[in-house]
């Protein structure tokens, strides 16, 4: 499986180091390309499929396909100014050579299907995997390449596509920040048979990318408990000495709180909690956070959720204009993650 792993944004290529306080001019080529690049995409719709045909192909040239048409002119003139008909028949061969090509470099991406599958969510700063299946309803193709369009210098994976089958292509790039995000524009090329033509295409999928605020490190104390309202737990002796709550089951609690004699026995499913658990809710609070901006706070809180739901306690979040109720389990954490991913001060 073709992998490949990009470390730039997909906002743009980084920028170049330079004298301190300059900027590019206005109208500077690095400028006229990057506005260009920009129009051309919005301009292209976004669609989590995208079938490779005429309208949406393009080829040029390579450099050295601009190389071999130099030495053909220079032939066919020698052979003009010489009068060799052994030129003439060589010349006219290796440019019907060069057609064929092309128009060989053209149908290895025609017909082709694409698909992107959403990456997994990630924590900001972390990459993120996207699954892109390419399926061939013709012959095989052979060098199909797939990179993202704003860093295409950064690594480009090909693949060979099997006869009448799919070949399956991995991406790696970094989103540049918490949140919900687009995921980059997608650049499939090739440049089979010769090298001597670049067929490409661009590809603006619709698909978007969920990025969790990056947890604190080292994670800090969770906060103390607060009264939960005199809930009432049916209390036994544990193994130890320590009392401990029995209730009935919740759907996304641990597996390591069912009380799995009581299920063998009665067949019923109750789960564990402490006593100071039945006594006490724990409520991860924006405010309670003690960190010094906004962003700080909500990777505190994620370090808390990760902390809490490792230890399988159950918990709440609390943000401004908004509030999670208590639970626990892997569902508590995805809810309570995509929540700090997703607020907005």
């Amino acid at each position: 499986m073709p992998f490949v792993s990009s470390l730039s944004p997909p906002g743009g290529r980084p920028q170049r180091p330079g004298k301190a306080g300059s900027a590019a001019p206005a109208w500077s080529a690095p400028v006229i390309r990057g506005r260009l690049r920009r129009w051309f995409e919005n301009r292209l719709p976004r669609s989590d499929s995208w079938v490779l045909t005429q309208r949406n192909l393009y080829i040029l040239p390579t450099k050295a396909g601009w190389g071999f048409c130099a030495t053909l002119l220079v032939m066919l003139l020698a052979s003009v100014n010489y009068q060799l008909n052994l030129g003439y028949a060589l010349t006219f061969l290796l440019g019907g050579a060069a057609l064929a090509a092309m128009h060989q470099t053209h149908g290895n991406l025609r017909r082709l299907q694409l698909h992107v599958r959403p990456p997994a969510p990630v924590f900001a700063g972390e990459p993120a995997t996207l699954d892109v299946v390419i399926d061939n309803p013709g012959g095989e193709r052979h060098g199909v390449g797939l990179a993202l369009y704003d860093a295409r210098g950064a690594g480009i994976a090909f693949c060979d596509v099997p006869a009448q089958g799919s070949a399956q292509m991995k991406l790696r790039y970094t989103p540049p920040q918490r949140g919900l995000h687009m995921l980059p524009t997608l650049l499939v090329e090739t440049h089979f048979p010769l090298g001597l033509f670049r067929a490409w295409t661009v590809w603006r999928p619709a698909a978007r990318a969920l990025v969790y605020p990056a947890p604190e490190h080292p994670a800090q104390p969770l906060p103390p408990g607060q009264p939960s309202g005199g809930q009432e737990l049916q209390a036994r002796s544990g193994t130890g000495g320590e009392f401990e709550g029995v209730r009935a089951y919740r759907r996304g609690d641990p597996l390591r709180q069912v009380v799995w004699k009581k299920v063998a026995r009665t067949g019923e499913l109750v789960s564990r909690d402490t006593s100071a658990n039945a006594a006490q809710a724990l409520v991860l609070d924006y405010a309670a956070t003690g960190a010094p901006d906004p962003e700080a706070r909500l990777s505190r809180l994620a370090a808390w959720v990760l902390v809490a739901e490792h230890s399988g306690q159950g918990f709440g979040l609390r943000l401004p204009g908004q509030e999670l109720p208590q639970a626990s389990g892997e569902g508590q954490r995805r809810s309570a993650l995509e929540a700090l991913a997703l607020w907005q001060t």
